[in-house]
């Protein structure tokens, strides 16, 4: 078997050609195995199960960069991702100022579209909030079921493209999209912003991006309008507007955008919450249903979201100021219960038990199981809230009976999941790279993109 090899420039090319059924075909392939990750047993044999999946070993070195090594199983072989983490400037204690050409602008005219053929692409931007770039550098090596060597893989982007794809799988099923705040301006916040226009584009209407570098900001701008799209593939054009810390109203800019956003999603390696618990934990805030994810920080002493906000996420329903669609009170969405409550800051400086977290893995649907409601709905002549394509979100008898609920109704949580306020956290899996790295391979080789070395 020949060994293929994919530079950085090579997987950005395979994934800028993605349409939007590509995306939800990546979407269903990591959802099936974060089902596996969270519901098999040992006895199971499934490659994805968590049994399979080594702990992760970190080295750091006398220069404080961080290298993880992160091993993991799927059904189709083996992989292991080697990265090394850069210290932000935030654990250096900076503050870079902002810059550029000012503190609050609006992008009404610009188009995210194909880029003329003047424009240059040189990738997204490489920095996530600093002028030291924290992008993860590495590699993914894939092995096949036997062993044998099938990929390397660069990991820069695939590391923020698979993060994105999952933190996308529950905006996906949102009721309300229509107004969209990113915190941060590097490859996450740029994936997360290109899934969510690839995945519900028409139905968001503003697009705000807050980052304490105007400059940095404005290249990730730049950088969606001049990046190249798949065949018909055409973003769609929500009104833009970029925010700092440095403009003389920001403290009241940022109170009424994250109060208007129904999705929030936090890219960044903070220190500190990103905004005041009050924001959100208030009736004013309690008002409308949101979508958060929390993507950037992966380590116990760094937070995006105030602890404030995930301890009434999770408080049973007390009749005040609760949303009305979170009917059986509410928890965290993770990737991995483990992993987060070993490395995720928020909900280690919250205090939560495993008992207030559930795994994405336990809230979507395997796509036979998928499939097979949509062909009994159609035979109904009605879909039942179910889209023609793409992930399902449906309780697992995993999660009833862990609920204790096995015959009953899931007791709100489809719908809390649809319309209530919900936070997603991810401190990111090996399962997850070896699985969408495998997809990508395969599409690099069907679609000529990358070298193959024969006989390897």
């Amino acid at each position: 078997m020949p060994l293929t090899v994919l530079s950085d420039s090579d997987v950005s090319k395979v994934l800028h050609s993605f349409t939007k059924q590509d995306i939800l075909d990546l979407q269903q392939s990591l959802a099936d195995a974060l089902h596996y990750y969270s519901t098999a047993i040992e006895n199971d044999f499934n490659g994805c199960g968590s049994s399979f999946q080594p702990l992760r070993t970190s080295l750091k070195r006398s220069d404080g960069q961080t290298t993880l090594f992160m091993p993991a199983s799927s059904n189709d072989g083996l992989g292991v991702k080697i990265v090394t983490l850069a210290v932000p400037d935030s654990d250096k204690g900076s503050e870079t100022a902002s810059s550029g050409g000012g503190s609050l602008a609006s992008f009404d005219s610009l188009s995210l579209s194909q880029a003329s053929t003047s424009s240059t692409f040189d990738g997204p931007p490489a920095s996530t909030a600093s002028s030291q770039s924290t992008t993860p550098k590495g590699s993914i090596t894939l092995l096949d079921r036997t062993g044998a060597p099938r990929a390397l893989v660069n990991a820069e982007e695939i590391t923020a493209f698979r993060t994105a794809l999952a933190s996308t799988m529950l905006f996906k099923k949102r009721h309300n999209v229509h107004d969209v705040l990113v915190f941060g301006a590097g490859k996450q916040a740029y994936w997360h912003i290109r899934l969510a226009l690839l995945l519900r584009g028409p139905e968001i209407h503003h697009l705000n991006i807050l980052n304490r570098s105007f400059h940095r900001a404005q290249e990730l701008v730049e950088s969606l309008i001049k990046a190249p799209t798949g065949d018909g593939v055409e973003l769609s054009k929500p009104k833009i507007q970029i925010l700092t810390n440095s403009h003389r109203e920001y403290e009241r800019l940022l109170k009424a955008t994250v109060r208007d956003s129904s999705i929030i999603f936090c890219t960044t390696p903070s220190l500190t919450p990103l905004f005041p618990a009050s924001y959100l934990t208030n009736p004013e805030g309690r008002r409308k249903g949101r979508y958060v994810s929390a993507i950037g920080s992966y380590k116990p002493h760094m937070t995006e979201i105030h602890p404030d906000i995930l301890k009434q996420n999770v408080a049973p329903d007390h009749g005040r100021h609760h949303h009305k669609h979170a009917a059986e009170g509410g928890a965290i969405i993770v990737d991995s219960v483990e992993a987060c409550l070993k490395e995720a800051g928020e909900i280690i400086q919250a205090g939560l038990t495993p008992n207030e977290l559930v795994e994405v893995g336990e809230l979507i649907m395997l796509r036979k199981e998928a499939e097979r409601k949509r062909k009994e709905c159609q035979a109904r002549k009605s879909m039942e809230g179910l889209d023609d394509r793409g992930v399902e979100l449906g309780e697992c008898e995993h999660r009833k009976k862990k609920r204790g609920k096995k015959d009953e109704g899931d007791g709100g949580l489809m719908e809390w999941l649809q319309k209530g306020n919900v936070i997603y956290k991810s401190v990111g899996l090996g399962l997850m790279d070896v699985v969408v790295g495998s997809d990508l391979v395969r599409l690099a080789d069907e679609r000529g993109i990358g070298t193959r070395i024969e006989n390897f």
